[in-house]
């Protein structure tokens, strides 16, 4: 209850003070190529309940069509603003309303597509989906340049199947175990200081 509550209050509260930088982000996705300013797409939530999160567009409007599910550093389906909106996760602040509806939380596992969930194993899959998906958790902050770590792959799906996904796996079944309200403090503080630094 005190984790809802403590989501609710947060997502507000940054939602009204970041509504300035949402805003200029937004006109500057319009501006920058063609497209919707949104980017929607099905995850997998918790008990395995399908959503649509929310994202600002930082990609070419087909390019779920034009190349892999994952993204490398340098994929030439990143818009130019989309690249800065990467980097400093702005793009994410839409998941802020998911929160506040309830498909996310401030802190728990990044919800997955459901080509990947499928992959899980089965006790994994118990334990990480036995928590609501998060817009930050240690995996995530662990493997904030995925899209460089993927840049020097052959097949960088097969690389994130292989070596990224159970390794994130690992640490988002230990985050689901151990996770109180005050961890989730905790994690937030981090993930600012991560990305005062970028």
């Amino acid at each position: 209850m005190a984790k809802r509550v403590i989501d609710l209050l947060l997502s507000a509260l940054g939602l009204i003070v970041l509504s300035p930088l949402l805003l200029g982000a937004m006109a500057w996705v319009r501006l920058d190529s063609p497209g919707p300013v949104f980017f929607r797409q099905e995850r997998v939530g918790r008990y395995g309940q399908l959503f649509r999160i929310h994202k600002l567009r930082t990609m070419c409007v087909d390019a779920t069509t034009r190349g892999l599910a994952v993204t490398e550093y340098a994929d030439p389906r990143i818009t130019r603003a989309g690249r800065w909106l990467r980097h400093y996760r702005i793009d994410e602040l839409p998941q802020l309303v998911d929160v506040i509806v309830g498909h996310m939380s401030l802190v728990g596992p990044r919800p997955e597509l459901p080509r990947f969930v499928a992959l899980y194993p089965p006790e994994l899959r118990a334990r990480v989906l036995a928590v609501r998906p998060g817009l930050t958790d240690p995996a995530s902050l662990e493997f904030v340049d995925e899209g460089e770590l993927l840049a020097g792959s052959s097949d960088p799906e097969q690389t994130y199947v292989d070596v990224i996904l159970p390794l994130k796996l690992r640490k988002q079944a230990e985050y689901a175990e151990r996770a109180t309200w005050a961890t989730d403090l905790v994690m937030l503080g981090r993930t600012l200081r991560v990305l005062a630094k970028r």
